[in-house]
This record gives structure tokens, C-alpha cells and sequence, in this order.
């Protein structure tokens, strides 16, 4: 499981890194497809990591704060970094006896929703990568190269 989150982390800032050769107009443009703009799609990847392992770990779901507050690559960075030293010691201590445990909220209908802490943390893991996904559709839309999505390479597995 580290190993995924900190594959998605990698890539995270390799993204970052690839938006500063990019036009800031282009990445706030809303875009066909995904949650709207590059640099949203970017601020959504870490709010979503950080409000799930918020609730992991028994503490209140956070509202998501307001886009337009984060509306710079670099505030979408500092952010991510932020959330990254808070919520990386949870993700680096986890272990299998976490796995079954059960998170418990209520949904939009009022009813009660239950997940286990394992599928959760694989949905934040597959959302990271899924969004990746379409950012490569983008960059390929603006005629730049994508980040590689490869996992080999990037010394994950080196001891």
C-alpha cells in the first residue's frame, strides 16, 4: 500500500514540476471531461487523499476549502505539501490489522454508509491515478508530452 501512495506522490510533483512550463490561463481553462482544469483537477487529487485519511484516522471530515483561495500552481503545491507532512505518517504506519477496520458516515439521503479502511485507502490510491489519467489526456490536448505514468524507474522497489 505505501508503495502505491508514494508512487502517486511522485507523480503528483512531477506534475507540479510539468505545470510551470505551462501558461497559467491554460491551466485554469475548464476542460471537457474530469472535474474542470488542470490546476482543479490537481487541488481535488489532494483534497480528496487528505479528507479520507482525515476520516481514517477518527478525525472530522474538513470542508473543502474554496478553489479560488488556491487558484495558483504554487498555492496548489503548498497545499499539497501541507496535507502531504499530515497525513503521510498515517499512510507510512499502516499495517493489515487496519485493513478490516470500518469507517461509518452518513450519506446525502441520510442513510448510514459503512467502508472498510482498506477499500478506502484503495479508492484514494485508484482517484489519484485516475485523475492522472486525464491530466495526460489534457497535456496532449495542449500539444505538451505528459508525465510518465510508469512505475518502473522510479526506485520504489530498491532496497
Amino acid at each position: 500500500m505505501l508503495k502505491l501512495f508514494q508512487y502517486n506522490w511522485q507523480v503528483r510533483e512531477d506534475w507540479f514540476t510539468w505545470c510551470e512550463a505551462v501558461p497559467e490561463e491554460e491551466l485554469l481553462k475548464k476542460r471537457v471531461g474530469g472535474v474542470g482544469s488542470i490546476l482543479f483537477t490537481l487541488f481535488h487529487i489532494v483534497d480528496v487523499e487528505y479528507s479520507w485519511i482525515l476520516g481514517l484516522q477518527g478525525e472530522p471530515e474538513p470542508k473543502e476549502p474554496p478553489f479560488e483561495t488556491y487558484a495558483s500552481l504554487q498555492k496548489v503545491k503548498d497545499l499539497s505539501r501541507q496535507y502531504h507532512r499530515e497525513v503521510e505518517p498515517f499512510v507510512t504506519s499502516w499495517t493489515n490489522e487496519m485493513e478490516s477496520r470500518t469507517l461509518s458516515e452518513t450519506d446525502s439521503q441520510g442513510e448510514t454508509v459503512s467502508f472498510r479502511h482498506g477499500e478506502i485507502m484503495r479508492h484514494v490510491i485508484a482517484h489519484e491515478i485516475h485523475h492522472i489519467g486525464q491530466l495526460s489526456v489534457w497535456a496532449r490536448e495542449i500539444g505538451r508530452k505528459p508525465v510518465t505514468a510508469n512505475m518502473i524507474g522510479r526506485r520504489l522497489f530498491n532496497n
